[in-house]
């Protein structure tokens, strides 16, 4: 059973900093170098400097960027820059945002809650997607030095009739705790709620649910590597204590506001790449067609393609493709039976998803990479954004790119059912949760009291 209960949660002292437009940054896996200046300059207090501080030339064991993000999160503390709940609250959001291409706004609601770790297997808890261990290293030396949850889980529940949320919209009062857009033009609200009846009815409808991670495997499988090291020092007590959870955003999987945007695959070079050689060996598994390509007012031409790619899609598979001095693109569509040529070692879940169909047919079979270099950020980018894709290839910086449909969230609920994953980078779930909102202190003497 899924076990889901309030926490005293730490946030920004508005009274003494205002608003939190210019504190808060997106989780840090998605930040660049530049970006992660920018967030520096942008205030003194913002949460940069807690979840990607900056790299010295000096930096030892004991003065390096995780041992400064502790510093920082202490001396916030101490000074009331981040102040702690006085009692166990859950916190509901909504975010609202544009999804592009002319729909119009959304509206995604979630709840920023604790949910007790379980095991990878346990069937309560449910991953999509591959990790690697050089995040969760990074990961795990800032809780350790931190003692802290500063990024919430993006996970998702079923919910048909939408009773969690419903219930918290009904109890949250007319005017948020938290209100402020921030600079990419999302719009968020938030309520601290501190009813302990809606708590015990929230527990009671989770417990029979299985919550799926949208995003932050990474993130979760840290808060349980944490949890087993502070196991045999401090105990389990009933698994209450606070390292046997964490902070988790939960969103109903039927929210109207839940969208998932495609990942596009860029490659910065193949080697020996030969585009007539490259299409006659995709043509063994996909009917191609050409289309021209200019380049110019690259917004339209890029919805173009998207429409195409969508359309062929419905189907079947379809994957859109276009290299460096082009003029024209060129649709992919998998012919019919194909996907039987996958191998037999996929399981009949994965074989349906569009990013193994590229992966086996395009990026190794036709272009001759091997399974370990798609890995390779040397070798291949990830972008959501088809014409920052498009750009990229026209700049140079990349040889091709390879145009997507998004992954349904069926088929995540699917994979992660089978106990499956994906491939990595398959689901791009928009937008992200920011960090900032709520932090979670771990204190190891704290016993968690259950609704």
């Amino acid at each position: 059973m899924a076990v889901v209960t309030p926490f005293k949660g730490s946030t920004y002292n508005l009274n003494m900093l205002g608003s939190l437009e210019n504190l808060v940054a997106p989780p840090y896996d998605v930040i660049s170098d530049e970006e992660q200046e920018e967030y520096y300059r942008a205030h003194e207090f913002n949460v940069i400097r807690l979840i990607l501080g900056r790299k010295r030339a000096g930096d030892s064991d004991w003065d390096n960027r995780y041992t400064r993000a502790a510093e920082h999160f202490n001396r916030w503390e101490s000074e009331e820059i981040i102040v702690r709940a006085d009692k166990p609250c859950m916190y509901l959001t909504s975010l609202t945002y544009d999804p592009g291409n002319g729909d119009p706004l959304r509206t995604r609601w979630g709840l920023i809650a604790l949910v007790r770790i379980e095991e990878m297997d346990s069937g309560i808890i449910l991953p999509h997607e591959r990790t690697f261990s050089a995040h969760k290293d990074d990961r795990l030396k800032l809780m350790r030095a931190c003692n802290a949850q500063f990024s919430q889980i993006f996970s998702l529940y079923e919910d048909g009739d939408n009773a969690v949320l419903k219930a918290c919209r009904e109890t949250a009062n007319s005017e948020p705790d938290v209100a402020f857009e921030f600079r990419d033009g999302t719009k968020h609200q938030m309520w601290a709620l501190q009813d302990m009846s809606l708590f015990k009815y929230i527990s009671e409808i989770m417990s029979d649910k299985h919550i799926f991670i949208a995003d932050g495997h990474h993130r979760y499988e840290t808060a349980l590597n944490y949890r087993n090291i502070m196991r045999p020092r401090y105990g389990r007590q009933g698994s209450d204590r606070s390292y046997e959870y964490v902070m988790m955003y939960l969103s109903n999987m039927n929210d109207e506001g839940l969208t998932i945007l495609p990942t596009h695959r860029l490659v910065k070079k193949a080697p020996h790449f030969d585009p007539e050689l490259f299409l006659e060996k995709a043509g063994e598994w996909f009917r191609i067609e050409a289309f021209p390509f200019s380049g110019e007012i690259l917004a339209r031409q890029c919805k173009e393609i998207k429409d195409g790619l969508e359309k062929a899609g419905l189907p079947d598979t379809a994957i859109a493709f276009f290299h460096y001095k082009s003029d024209r693109y060129y649709l992919l569509s998998l012919k019919p039976g194909a996907r039987e040529e996958l191998g037999a070692d996929l399981h009949p879940s994965l074989r349906k998803l569009d990013v193994v169909v590229l992966s086996r047919f395009i990026l190794q079979k036709s272009l001759g990479f091997r399974k370990e270099e798609l890995d390779d950020s040397e070798i291949i980018g990830y972008q959501s954004n088809m014409t920052a894709s498009v750009s990229q290839v026209l700049s140079g910086r990349f040889q091709m790119a390879f145009l997507m449909n998004p992954t349904r969230i069926e088929q995540v609920k699917e994979i992660a059912g089978n106990s499956l994953v994906m491939p990595r980078k398959s689901t791009f779930f928009y937008p992200k949760i920011l960090t900032g909102l709520v932090l979670n202190k771990i204190d190891p003497d704290e016993i968690i009291q259950r609704p």
